[in-house]
């Protein structure tokens, strides 16, 4: 009976069984508490395979406000934490690592946008919900990667736009709306370090591939450039989500994903049968793979670290998701 720990050396591999007792554990500690786990596409892939859900970060948030359950371990990074602790207030949130941070929401700080403001009175603020609830305060409006053309869409045309933090995504709004929008220079250190070169030669190498590209990548202008002057119909620029869905209809075998390696987990589950490429092997988000199985059984036995936006925080940060939310 004990086969399935051996491993290939022929002893016992005691971290597998260390990894069940923390499994069995997690269970009993859902069930008795009433918890659910969510964890983010970028997560190590033995926690997502523990979660309840997996998602985006604004899915997930959506589904911490429509469960029923009184806890929720959000395995991500604080301002995820956060965006469920604004629609869901009622609920204790817990983050398994409080260190896990977010390089693109530490671009920008309050007095920063607020100076900002300042200098443009009567423009209008979108914040990519990757912020910090005080930034979102500040805002107009909040969007997403898979929502940011029809939010900015949506502004009136004579309005100039503050966009933030993220200037990759920024650019490739102002590149596909023409609106007038003033770009904040943040960026995500993982989808910054993605270049065109690397698509250029993984293409080459895969010419029948199709190449999934996340808006916030560095190497996104000069592949819509490409794509247009060669009428490439096989790449695309997706949120996460778009591009679990499109990995799945693909009719191609090679797939060139652009953005965080803990995606391929997912999409693999998904389509065994396929060839999922990193743009490369070093896109991963260190502040993603704090999370651990050990530290999610810690946080739900401890019922810490509790993440609490403030009533009064919250109250105006949750005016720009909503109006986000209203308009798709």
């Amino acid at each position: 009976m004990f086969s399935r720990y051996i491993n290939a050396c022929g002893k016992i591999d005691f971290y597998v069984i260390e990894m069940l007792d923390y499994l069995i554990e997690i269970k009993n500690l859902k069930e008795k508490k009433d918890a659910i786990i969510l964890a983010h596409n970028y997560q190590i892939p033995e926690v997502q395979d523990i979660a309840d859900f997996v998602g985006d970060s604004l899915g997930l948030s959506r589904i911490a406000a429509k469960t029923k359950a009184k806890i929720i371990v959000f395995c991500g990074v604080h301002f995820m934490a956060e965006t469920a602790s604004i629609l869901s207030p009622e609920k204790k949130i817990l983050l398994p690592d409080l260190d896990a941070g977010c390089s693109l929401a530490d671009s920008i700080n309050v007095k920063q946008l607020v100076d900002w403001k300042k200098k443009n009175p009567d423009a209008v603020v979108v914040s990519y919900v990757n912020t910090t609830a005080d930034i979102k305060a500040e805002s107009d409006y909040c969007c997403t990667s898979s929502n940011a053309l029809q939010i900015v869409q949506s502004i009136d045309d004579k309005k100039d736009i503050l966009f933030l933090p993220d200037m990759f995504l920024g650019a490739y709004v102002q590149k596909k709306t023409n609106k007038k929008i003033k770009i904040w220079p943040g960026e995500c250190h993982v989808h910054a370090a993605m270049k065109f070169e690397e698509i250029k030669n993984l293409k080459d190498e895969y010419p029948d591939s199709e190449v999934l590209i996340h808006p916030e990548c560095a190497c996104g202008s000069q592949a819509m450039l490409m794509a247009e002057r060669n009428n490439d119909k096989s790449i695309h620029f997706l949120s996460t989500e778009a591009m679990i869905g499109k990995s799945q209809e693909s009719k191609s075998k090679n797939v060139i994903v652009a953005t965080e390696e803990g995606i391929i987990h997912k999409m693999k589950k998904a389509c065994p049968e396929k060839n999922f490429i990193p743009i490369n092997r070093t896109s991963k988000c260190n502040f993603m793979k704090m999370i651990t199985v050990e530290k999610i059984y810690n946080s739900l036995k401890t019922e810490s670290p509790e993440i609490k936006v403030p009533i009064e925080l919250a109250s105006k940060a949750k005016i720009a998701i909503d109006r986000m939310i209203k308009i798709g």
